[in-house]
């Protein structure tokens, strides 16, 4: 038996692929309802403003988004390894025709307000890839893994900026800048 989603669960996932996509300010709420197949009404009641909606949808979807770049078996992987993973699935992401770039980044730059509850949403899922650098930096036994890991996190941003600005794949240059870095500090 399949269970149905409820009007709040595709609001949602809508509006985590609307405005990944196309940008929240493109997505107006009449169409956020009709492609989730949910009154405005409805979707008053459950959320109090279309900002609300923002931040909830990168709440709810953040986790998979970040789960996508880290290995499903960490423990057979060196700490090195464990980093370069995250721009090995950064190149391959930036492959596919529907890669938009890093859906904390664009709601962040998009909305100019680091007060915004989605902006501060994005901000902490920025700062858990941030967190796995440091604990694998930290494991790799560099000089400075705090600055390691802030400097993977910009190159990480930086890359995915530039395949979405470009329209085109990193082939390869990602994950040789993270390399190159990693041989740079250890």
């Amino acid at each position: 038996m399949t269970r149905i989603a409820t009007p709040r669960e595709r609001l949602l996932k809508t509006a985590a692929e609307l405005f990944y996509a196309e940008g929240a300010a493109a997505v107006g709420v009449e169409r956020l309802c009709r492609t989730a197949g949910v009154s405005k009404r409805s979707m008053y009641q459950l959320f109090t403003t279309k900002d609300e909606v923002i931040a909830e949808s990168l709440r709810t979807y953040g986790p998979a988004a970040v789960a996508g770049y880290f290995p499903a078996d960490p423990a057979s992987m060196p700490a090195r390894e464990r980093i370069l993973h995250v721009f090995a699935r950064l190149e391959e992401q930036s492959a596919e025709p529907s890669f938009h770039g890093c859906p904390f980044v664009n709601t962040a730059v998009e909305l100019h307000d680091p007060d915004h509850e989605a902006s501060i949403v994005a901000l902490s899922f920025k700062q858990r890839l941030e967190e796995y650098f440091l604990e694998h930096a930290k494991a790799m036994g560099g000089a400075d893994p705090a600055f390691l890991a802030a400097r993977l996190t910009m190159l990480f941003d930086g890359a995915a900026v530039r395949a979405v600005m470009r329209h085109e794949p990193l082939r390869g240059l990602a994950l040789h800048a993270a390399q190159r870095l990693l041989d740079s500090e250890v």
